[in-house]
């Protein structure tokens, strides 16, 4: 299983960083580290489903061991020891027998497995990274598995420092650590200073919240702006659920930031900063951007945008004009705004979109005179079917009789433009417009 992949990736790892003898082993490192960080104690840091830390022992073993967490520990090694490898006590494996909830993972080909497969697949599970929608990844890079291991002790720390908090989240505290260990906030000898965990009350308990997964992808997009990582996907349960091997396209999320800093260099620090980036939602949820193949930047689509794509366009349109009512629209409206050049590959078409935008207000202007003479609306209505053009077709065909009105020569420019699209990006340009129109009408 992969979780015993990473776990002996990161022991190799551990080894050469705290100069460790080539004998070391998984089951030393979980007797060593695991157990007295992660069971030996009464909140436990992470939960594997039906294993002897999950079980209440016998009172005769508490005797015998001399603590609740030490006789969980060795029916633990028993079990390794004397049943075939299960998800009890392999993590990721599939059930004991056919009656188990997984027990589709179960096969008579005969493989081999030893105890340090089983301790490994502990310590892989331990450096999984929670994301929003129930999902953790792995992720195969060392940098990356050093950082999480450094949260390990963190999170005991402030599960004794904060009342009435849940335990057992070590996949979800792996996220939250992991983009404040990544971030420029972080401090490295004072690791909990700018680190904000904002709990949320569950069942009575406070939780940690789960990370959402762009926010994750933008945190790993600054840390490596050009390399792509590879993610193993999945989550356990009554029932494992497996996305499998995911490309991050990373360097195409670092062009948002990049962006950013060519089209706003001159407010950069009032406007779209790392973090207002970073909360990003996606429309897209973790397992749904999976499915799109990897994850860059088309997975990361804005959550609302479609809400403000001429209906007909594309799924979900719903043709709303976007209005700038406060601080937070401005913001929303830049993200937007970035996604959208990120996606069309040519900053030169925002410049095409302004002049469009500002030329069509101009129209209105003309528009809102002709009113004083009666009958006079089919500009506006020409103004109009451009904006909501819902395809190449239909947008050449209402504005073809603008020309007629004047500023031939862009339009023509522009007709020219969007014939050289990918069909696919249409509905991005003439939604980058209507934004556009929508801004400039703001500051009117």
């Amino acid at each position: 299983m992969y979780t015993s992949y990473i776990g002996k990736k990161f022991l190799a790892l551990y080894k050469e960083r705290f100069q460790k003898p080539d004998d070391y082993s998984a089951q030393l490192f979980f007797d060593e580290v695991m157990f007295p960080l992660f069971f030996d104690d009464e909140k436990h840091l992470m939960h594997v489903s039906n294993s002897p830390f999950f079980q209440k022992p016998k009172q005769e073993d508490v005797d015998k061991c001399g603590s609740k967490s030490l006789a969980q520990y060795a029916n633990l090694k028993n079990s390794i020891e004397n049943e075939p490898p299960n998800m009890s006590i392999y993590v990721g494996f599939a059930a004991k027998d056919i009656e188990g909830t997984t027990s589709g993972q179960l096969t008579d080909m005969d493989f081999k497995t030893n105890a340090e497969d089983v301790y490994a697949s502990w310590i892989g599970e331990a450096l999984a990274v929670g994301v929003s929608g129930g999902f953790v990844v792995l992720i195969d890079e060392p940098e990356i598995l050093c950082a999480v291991f450094e949260g390990w002790q963190y999170y005991r720390k402030y599960l004794l420092q904060t009342p009435n908090l849940k335990d057992k989240q070590i996949e979800t505290w792996n996220g939250q650590w992991l983009c404040h260990r990544l971030s420029k906030r972080f401090i490295g000898d004072r690791p909990f200073d700018n680190f904000e965990v904002e709990t949320a009350e569950v069942l009575g308990k406070l939780a940690i919240p789960t990370k959402q997964w762009s926010q994750i992808i933008f945190v790993l997009s600054l840390k490596y702006p050009n390399k792509a990582l590879t993610a193993y996907s999945y989550n356990l349960s009554q029932t494992n659920t497996t996305l499998g091997f995911i490309n991050l396209y990373l360097p195409e999320i670092a062009e948002i930031y990049e962006l950013r800093d060519k089209l706003f260099i001159d407010y950069k620090e009032t406007i779209l900063k790392d973090e207002q980036i970073e909360k990003l939602e996606t429309f897209f949820t973790f397992k749904n951007a999976c499915k799109l193949g990897s994850i860059g930047l088309k997975s990361i689509e804005p959550t609302k945008l479609r809400d403000y794509m001429p209906k007909g366009s594309i799924e979900y349109a719903r043709g709303e004009e976007f209005k700038f009512t406060n601080e937070n629209s401005y913001i929303n409206y830049s993200l937007y705004k970035l996604w959208i050049i990120a996606m069309l590959n040519k900053t030169e078409l925002l410049e095409l979109a302004t002049r469009l935008a500002k030329s069509l207000l101009l129209l209105e202007a003309k528009r809102r005179e002709d009113e004083k003479n009666r009958g006079k609306t089919t500009l506006f209505q020409d103004i109009e079917e451009v904006k909501n053009a819902k395809n190449l077709r239909s947008f050449i065909e209402a504005l073809t009789p603008l020309i007629e009105v004047g500023n031939a020569e862009l339009y023509v420019n522009v007709v020219e433009q969007v014939l050289k699209m990918p069909v696919d990006n249409f509905p991005l340009f003439i939604t980058l417009v209507r934004f556009e129109y929508a801004y400039l009408k703001s500051k009117e």
